[in-house]
């Protein structure tokens, strides 16, 4: 799929066959695109963590509540790592490109996501690092999975929200 199209095909799905699981080579394209996103210095301040187990799924869920993985095969929980920008912020920013690239690479594979924000909300951060068992800082859960519907797009160009300054 041509960039510009995919950019802007790209929807947030709530709903997946949930029967149809996504490859290990899909998944794995999917973590590549997401580590050639830009970072701080090339510091590569993430973790990633591929949950497919039913049981985890629901732990997350319950971490997560509006988290949209009944259906979904496949979560991808993008993590921060402050510790490898000692002195810098910039580590949301990235992971939130590296999302991102999941986003586009998943649609480019023929499957649909939904990005489900974690950082900064508390509890909800806390809750899914003691599911993961992490001290890296949840930013995102990434459902993905073959669609089971058709959202409309939500985007749109809006000219009042930007400035020209010449």
């Amino acid at each position: 799929m041509e960039l510009s199209a995919a950019i802007r095909a790209r929807r947030s799905v709530r709903k997946f066959k949930k029967e149809i699981p996504v490859p290990a080579e899909h998944v794995r394209t999917m973590l590549e695109a997401a580590m050639m996103a830009p970072s701080a210095l090339n510091t590569r301040p993430w973790e990633f963590y591929v949950v497919t187990d039913e049981a985890t799924k629901q732990r997350l869920l319950q971490a997560h509540p509006a988290c949209r993985l009944e259906t979904a095969p496949l979560a991808i929980v993008v993590c921060g790592r402050p510790d490898k920008q000692p002195g810098r912020c910039h580590w949301p920013q990235d992971c939130g490109a590296a999302i991102e690239n999941i986003l586009l690479q998943a649609l480019d594979l023929g499957y649909g996501s939904c990005w489900c924000g974690c950082y900064p909300t508390q509890p909800r951060t806390d809750d899914v690092q003691k599911v993961l068992g992490t001290t890296a800082v949840p930013v995102a859960i990434v459902a993905v999975g073959v669609p089971d519907e058709s959202p409309a797009a939500k985007g749109f160009y809006d000219e009042s929200a930007v400035t020209f300054i010449p």
